[in-house]
């Protein structure tokens, strides 16, 4: 049975950095591409950012420079490092894994973790 479960959303001030986290099971997590998705109310869910097997990076436009991916293969952890965060970067985070050669938005979701970036 496979679970991503994420943690470490929350409410924080514009400017201010937040690290969220997703622990996978039930996969072998070193095949997967990982990925961060959001969706904010009202509007299609994005790709926010994911990492390869191999540690190659891909970030949406909106995030690059103040977003960081990474991941543990011991601890079968991803991670989403996020600074200088802004109002519009609220939303609800999921976590991702997929195969290598997937298209984007399928394999394995989490149930997500709430952003909350306001004063």
């Amino acid at each position: 049975q496979v679970q991503l479960v994420e943690s470490g959303g929350g409410l924080v001030q514009p400017g201010g950095s937040l690290r969220i986290s997703c622990a996978a099971s039930g996969i072998v997590f070193r095949l997967y591409t990982m990925g961060w998705y959001r969706q904010a109310p009202g509007k299609q869910r994005e790709l926010v950012a994911a990492i390869t097997s191999g540690g190659s990076t891909n970030y949406a436009d909106s995030v690059k420079g103040r977003f960081t991916i990474s991941r543990d293969s011991a601890k079968n952890t991803v991670y989403l490092q996020m600074n200088s965060l802004k109002p519009e970067d609220t939303a609800v985070y999921y976590c991702n894994a997929a195969l290598p050669g997937s298209s984007w938005f399928s394999g394995y979701w989490g149930q997500g973790t709430q952003v909350t970036v306001s004063s």
